[in-house]
């Protein structure tokens, strides 16, 4: 059967392609969807429309990516981690706390959009990729840091001890 695909699928095709599927294929998972229209001539004529005013849509849509990905490759984001000595995380950075972040700094972003392969575990600078479109990913620097600041300060406190003690 010959059906005209009205969404991207997988393996198949994309929105406006014009695929030969299996009948049943066809009958009982592509049409009760909504995912494809049986390919006649009015239907043709009513995707090529569709997919015009797709195309005008998703030009728009990308050119507000790359405005958003311009302004977030220049922002640098700071969370504090817990860690122990070997600058690991006792946690870990993911990208639901990345989210966050983001919206504290004004850009409300979905946690399904920041691609992590593995959740940050380590202390440092990193790259995160912010996926806004299908063809537009942007990089924001995050860096992470110790909470509570550094063990030097617990240090100090320390030599000032003998330092008092000659004083007296």
């Amino acid at each position: 059967m010959e059906v005209i695909l009205r969404d991207d699928i997988d393996k198949l095709g994309n929105r406006g392609d014009l695929v030969k599927v299996a009948d049943g294929y066809a009958r009982n998972f592509l049409l009760p969807r909504r995912l494809a229209v049986p390919a006649t001539e009015a239907n043709k004529k009513i995707v090529e429309q569709e997919r015009q005013a797709a195309l005008r849509r998703e030009a728009k849509e990308i050119g507000s990516a790359q405005e958003l990905a311009a302004l977030l490759a220049k922002l640098s984001l700071t969370t504090e981690q817990k860690a122990g000595e070997q600058d690991q995380l006792f946690g870990s950075v993911t990208n639901a706390d990345i989210a966050s972040l983001l919206d504290k700094a004004g850009f409300t972003i979905d946690r399904r959009k920041i691609v992590l392969d593995a959740p940050i575990k380590t202390l440092g600078e990193h790259q995160v990729p912010v996926k806004l479109h299908r063809e537009v990913t942007a990089m924001v620097k995050l860096t992470v840091t110790r909470e509570g600041g550094e063990p030097e300060p617990a240090a100090e406190p320390a030599a000032e001890t003998p330092a008092e003690t000659p004083a007296e």
